[in-house]
């Protein structure tokens, strides 16, 4: 039986990414990717959004044999960071 901290289906991987991120209005910003898991991501932004807005993903990759991973995204909470936001997203789909 798992403890509390590990009763998740899927495990977070700690990460300190570059991420690229486009809101529902085509517009392109970076942000940073927290963590991944294969259900989410918790994501560092500069503006904040709205539960339950939809965002796009491009997460470059770091080996040319692997094409970046891309995402459609569902914002589950939006909370003040320092000068930023902090998001926790669910992954919709992955494109690519």
């Amino acid at each position: 039986m798992k403890n509390y901290s590990e009763k998740r289906d899927f495990h977070r991987m700690k990460m300190n990414s570059e991420i690229e991120l486009t809101d529902s209005n085509g517009v392109a910003f970076p942000g940073i990717c927290r963590d991944l898991s294969g259900t989410g991501m918790q994501l560092f932004v500069e503006k904040p959004f709205s539960e339950g807005d939809e965002i796009h993903t491009l997460l470059p990759s770091t080996n040319e044999q692997f094409p970046p991973f891309e995402t459609v995204c569902r914002v589950l909470r939006c909370e003040p960071e320092g000068d930023g936001f902090l998001l926790g997203v669910e992954i919709v789909k992955v494109k690519r």
